[in-house]
């Protein structure tokens, strides 16, 4: 029996990240993880990638694993550009507006996962658990039991449950969960465009479904993420390369000239989770354990980072102060905390998608006079910026 004060059960990125914040910490911790992820990274990009936010950014260089992302690889993006198809409703966005360098960059997930890991070996406070797989879970009065399939058994103070959407942490606490299907289906690939995408993010509303061109560190390569009907995703998916080229190049209003497929294409369910606790005695979740919403604006890894955070700064704060980290009612400050923000990240991507379906002509006039009123109202924008960048509202230390 090995014994820990918090055995983060997921080592992806979430996980890697609440476990590295602990860095400056006496606090023994295990992460446990199934998957080794392959550190060999090839010359074409994965098609899994993250926006991620200027806070999250910070939140990295504050935890020391920004370099390890830096010597791969990453995509800062200067701008963005949002319109709908068939409409004068368009938006645009720049970082010199705002007197910063960039919005945000593009980076794989695998490479923030690696750089992450990179960052953890280097701690003698944690100990990994990779690959290995949990097998029971007992939660008792003042400490939780887990048994791993190789037959080690761990005891700690508190487990947190970072094992993603389908999380085994949320199922053996029966935790309900709140959730709903979008009637979407993402559709991910690397697209080479003829003409050069000049460091800018684009999206397009199109009647059955936004897509979205991420620009890639190559200037004519964008990591495509297509939102639309499960039953024409695999239709698209279906297609020859040419036939899928052709039909992407005018979905996207050829924008950036010929767009051509270049790789594989995969499609993946898109559905909203919220569980109803987010801490349980000895139990809390992050990230997608505890939420999943639409890759609409692509906040999803960057509310995950914000979780881990926060996580963090109450769990450092009761630790100082010599209370017990895995009562339920010491962790409720975390819960409020991180359970709004992410309801009103939930409602306003509810919102936007609700907005933006359909080609009904009224509704097609209310977002265009609304995205016209955006763009000349004093403020609004560069406070949409602000809340994009993730430097707005309660933030956690660890991202200032």
């Amino acid at each position: 029996m090995q014994s820990f004060d918090i055995t983060v059960v997921g080592g992806g990125m979430v996980g890697l990240a609440l476990a590295a914040s602990f860095a400056e910490t006496n606090l023994r911790i295990a992460v446990i993880e199934s998957v080794i992820p392959d550190d060999t990274l090839l010359a074409m990009p994965d098609t899994r990638v993250s926006a991620l936010s200027r806070a999250s950014e910070l939140f990295l260089k504050n935890i020391k694993a920004w370099d390890g992302i830096i010597s791969r690889r990453l995509s800062p993006y200067q701008a963005m550009e949002v319109w709908e198809k068939d409409s004068f409703a368009r938006l645009s966005f720049n970082a010199d507006d705002l007197s910063q360098s960039n919005l945000g960059h593009i980076v794989e997930n695998r490479v923030i996962q690696l750089a992450l890991l990179d960052r953890v070996k280097q701690l003698a406070n944690v100990t990994l658990f990779m690959p290995s797989r949990c097998m029971n879970m007992a939660v008792g009065e003042s400490e939780t039991w887990i048994t791993l399939e190789s037959g080690d058994s761990i005891s700690t103070k508190l487990v947190v449950g970072a094992d993603g959407a389908n999380s085994w942490v949320r199922k053996q606490q029966d935790i309900p969960l709140t959730h709903w299907d979008y009637g979407h289906s993402a559709i991910v690939a690397n697209i080479r465009t003829s003409e050069p995408h000049e460091g800018v993010a684009r999206q397009i509303f199109t009647p059955q479904g936004p897509i979205a061109f991420l620009p890639l560190s190559d200037p004519h390569l964008c990591s495509l993420v297509w939102s639309t009907d499960p039953n024409r995703a695999d239709t698209l998916i279906s297609r020859s390369n040419t036939s899928f080229n052709q039909y992407l190049t005018s979905e996207f209003d050829g924008r950036l000239g010929l767009c051509e497929v270049e790789g594989e294409r995969h499609s993946f369910p898109l559905k909203m989770r919220y569980a109803r606790n987010f801490v349980v005695n000895r139990v809390a979740l992050v990230g997608d354990a505890a939420h999943t919403i639409h890759p609409l604006a692509g906040q999803g890894v960057n509310l995950g980072f914000l979780d881990a955070a926060s996580l963090a700064e109450v769990i450092m704060a009761l630790w100082e102060q010599g209370e017990d980290i895995g009562l339920q009612r010491n962790l409720r400050s975390y819960e409020r905390w991180r359970k709004a923000e992410a309801a009103k990240m939930i409602a306003a991507m509810q919102g936007f998608k609700d907005l933006f379906e359909g080609d009904n002509p009224a509704k097609k006039l209310v977002r265009g006079l609304g995205m016209q009123f955006i763009g000349h109202l004093p403020g609004m924008k560069e406070e949409m910026m602000k809340r994009a960048l993730g430097i707005t509202g309660k933030l956690p230390s660890l991202v200032k």
